[in-house]
């Protein structure tokens, strides 16, 4: 036995493919192999000789057969040659991948953190004050019908002293908010989201994220805020993007406008067909944030005195921009569960 064990342990050691081990195996522990004969034969030994040989038979063969496979496995990574089978087909790892709301609230951050501004970050669950009120949107306002709004109830025995709540409409209430508590000049963007009660279709949808812009100093005029935007979106979509800027009203901010932006360049000028491409889309004017200067009533509500300082004040929608950056048609596909989206991100 003791014979046995040292020569197949060597001979399955060296055995140097799958068909050097298969006759190892045959030759050890096969049907016909020594091992078998003796354990075949111990029927034939008397009770007290078997009772003291047949454990030992069983323990070789068990440990004879774990060597095999453990030999096995190891020759089943390799070639014939012993080598590394470089021809093998690899095990493709599947890796995680960021969001596209994630992918475009980061290029966000980076372009503004570049010029400057720092980043906030408010409550989602806001008071009718900071909401409201303190944007120039007082109760019974007409302006009021532009968020339709999810209201908060209050918790019970609390309804005549607590102040009413609600899941904020706009990341706006964070300019009150940070004036404050904060000495200008300063400049901050807000990202967050946002929720809306209104009907979801392919442009539209509950909750979705915005990132509010302010900056507030002496001497700031509507020629920084066009410096500043103009930089962001050429940054977002190319050098070539062209914009527009147009008069609007919001509540908050006094003069107000909107901005809107056609896209052309970059790819759509290597060939005729690209270039008819751009053509068309030069008619083309999408509008991307509603801004303006802020409104003296918002600094008054902050404790500033209007006199003293100016600022302006944008809001832009994260899901609008990557519609336009990766061509997505549906806001819902963002919130879907269908991985086949989010994967190519």
């Amino acid at each position: 036995m003791e014979n046995m064990e040292k020569e197949a342990y060597a001979e399955i050691e060296s055995a140097a493919n799958l068909e050097e081990l298969e006759n190892a195996r045959v030759k050890y522990v096969g049907r016909k192999s020594e091992l078998a004969l003796e354990l075949r034969a111990l029927k034939d030994l008397p009770l007290e000789k078997r009772k003291a040989v047949a454990p030992k038979l069983q323990n070789l063969r068990r440990s004879i057969e774990s060597l095999l496979e453990l030999k096995k496995t190891e020759l089943s990574k390799t070639k014939t040659s012993g080598q590394i089978d470089l021809t093998r087909p690899g095990i493709k790892h599947r890796f995680g991948h960021l969001h596209p709301l994630t992918i475009m609230e980061r290029k966000v951050i980076d372009i503004f953190s570049s010029m400057n501004f720092s980043v906030i970050n408010g409550p989602e669950i806001e008071t009718e004050h900071y909401n409201f009120d303190a944007l120039n949107i007082p109760a019974n306002h007409p302006a009021r019908e532009m968020w339709d709004t999810f209201w908060l109830k209050p918790a019970s025995g609390n309804e005549k002293h607590k102040e009413k709540t609600l899941l904020r409409t706009h990341t706006s209430p964070m300019q009150v908010r940070y004036m404050e508590t904060h000495t200008p000049p300063f400049q901050i963007i807000v990202p967050g989201r946002v929720f809306r009660y209104e009907a979801t279709d392919a442009s539209h949808e509950t909750n979705f994220h915005q990132v509010e812009g302010l900056m507030v100093g002496k001497d700031i005029s509507l020629a920084n805020f066009k410096y500043v935007i103009e930089q962001f979106l050429k940054k977002m979509f190319g050098p070539e993007t062209e914009f527009r800027f147009r008069p609007s009203y919001f509540p908050f901010t006094e003069p107000s406008l909107e901005v809107d932006i056609r896209l052309v360049g970059g790819r759509e000028k290597e060939n005729d067909t690209f270039r008819a491409i751009a053509e068309s889309r030069k008619s083309e004017w999408l509008e991307v944030m509603g801004a303006g200067m802020v409104n003296q009533k918002v600094f008054e509500a902050a404790h500033y005195n209007p006199g003293e300082w100016q600022g302006f004040a944008f809001g832009v929608g994260l899901e609008r921009l990557a519609m336009l950056k990766y061509k997505i048609p549906d806001i819902r596909l963002f919130y879907s569960d269908d991985l086949r989206f989010i994967n190519q991100f």
